[in-house]
């Protein structure tokens, strides 16, 4: 097919279309393993052709530098490559449709959609759909349709999410059986997504009962936790925090590095839109009702978030800390109505991550990310002021970062780390 021109102002793009939904497949990035595994499950239920992109490597990096400039932003970059690449590599690219999500914010995230769209038109895929999936309505002509019962799986989805990677990261790091703690996760996500298929887990009373169901069966596997590791916790954008394709498999490598891992869940990022919904109208002056919805929104999220914590406190793990708890951890540090990117939630998550043990905090970041470097390097000294123990450092992750020098800088972090281990336990002699 001939190219269209990118900045053809005639040109119409293609939009998916209800007939579609049967016929097309949706590729959707890869990010969150635990809940990506689980949202799939959910929308192909809902009759959607549903596949989350596996594809990783060098070639995906490439295939973004072709259509994306490098100073845009690295994560747009890599979503870019990786549903390019994945389109070079398939058979048939006249049935599939992109799914992307936008954010409705002052991040460059909400123009991901744009720069995808112009992509394809360079790349010779200009009859292919996006999707985009947002809360803020700003695609009002997509055939693609939530309903309200695909709505209340998704949240109970991305509540187990945030259940199972926690106890995986809790326990990963020293299972007994190589393996153990991973296949356990995915037996419950197997689990989770048939009581999906028959119209089940999604009540409170459902989630109450599955997620101690969870926490106990973590609590009974086998593990050796006779000697101390270095605890790391991982912050920054939300892309690069969570992909591993963004982050060079951090979590992997910090893992291999005979370290504990704790990220934070997908709630803390929810939670923090809603009460910026508030902080809009309270600061800046903007709709009350939006406020209202969202102090509903907050009460209901914040019961399931009670469900986890009280399930995880019945076990030898040191459970979250309610947001509200974090969210107020902030104040004094950067100001509420700090919110583009991550904001102050990049700082909450900081200080929370040292509060519960996890005082060596890794910031990750786009190297072209200006709230990350506000909101995460430029609190770092205040943070330290506060916890003086605190171990942190940013690394930041570019197309021309070498993975080399990103490792290098982490295995500095953690001698430090376990310099204060061997300091600690003499001083317990």
């Amino acid at each position: 097919m001939e190219n269209k021109p990118v900045f053809d102002e005639d040109f119409v793009y293609p939009k998916f279309e209800k007939s579609m939904i049967k016929t097309h497949t949706i590729l959707i990035p890869s990010m969150l393993d635990i809940h990506m595994a689980l949202f799939e499950s959910v929308l192909i239920q809902s009759g959607y052709n549903v596949e989350i992109m596996k594809n990783q490597g060098p070639e995906v990096v490439e295939e973004g530098l072709k259509y994306v400039h490098n100073d845009t932003c690295y994560p747009a970059l890599l979503v870019i490559g990786q549903f390019i690449d994945n389109l070079n590599h398939r058979d048939d690219t006249h049935n599939v449709v992109l799914l992307i999500t936008q954010t409705g914010g002052g991040c460059r995230a909400s123009n991901y959609i744009h720069l995808l769209r112009k992509a394809l038109v360079k790349a010779g895929y200009d009859y292919i759909p996006v999707v985009s999936l947002n809360p803020s309505n700003l695609e009002k002509d997509s055939g693609f349709h939530i309903d309200y019962k695909t709505i209340f799986k998704i949240v109970a989805a991305m509540t187990y999410g945030d259940v199972l990677m926690y106890l995986y990261n809790k326990t990963r790091s020293y299972e007994v059986e190589a393996g153990s703690a991973k296949k356990l996760t995915f037996d419950w996500v197997d689990n989770v997504s048939k009581q999906f298929e028959v119209g089940k887990g999604t009540s409170y009373r459902d989630l109450r009962k599955n997620i101690n169901d969870m926490a106990k069966s973590f609590d009974n596997l086998a593990l050796d936790l006779s000697h101390a590791k270095p605890k790391v916790g991982i912050v920054g954008e939300i892309y690069i925090k969570y992909a591993s394709l963004g982050n060079n498999h951090l979590e992997e490598f910090l893992v291999s590095q005979n370290a504990e891992v704790m990220v934070p869940g997908l709630y803390g990022f929810t939670l923090y839109t809603m009460y910026n919904a508030i902080y809009d109208h309270e600061i800046y002056g903007r709709s009350k009702k939006t406020a209202l919805i969202n102090r509903f929104l907050i009460w209901y999220f914040r019961r399931r978030e009670k469900l986890m914590i009280n399930a995880i406190s019945k076990t030898k793990f040191t459970p979250m800390k309610y947001f509200k708890h974090t969210k107020d951890l902030s104040e004094g540090v950067l100001d509420h109505g700090t919110k583009m990117g991550e904001g102050w939630l990049l700082t909450a998550e900081m200080m929370e991550l040292v509060e519960i043990g996890y005082s060596n905090v890794i910031c990750a970041q786009p190297f072209g990310c200006l709230p990350n470097h506000i909101c995460g390097k430029g609190v770092m000294k205040k943070i330290k002021s506060i916890h003086p123990d605190a171990n942190i450092i940013a690394i930041d992750y570019d197309p021309s970062a070498t993975r080399v020098n990103q490792e290098n800088r982490i295995k500095l972090m953690l001698a430090i780390a376990r310099e204060k281990i061997s300091k600690d336990d003499e001083a317990t002699l």
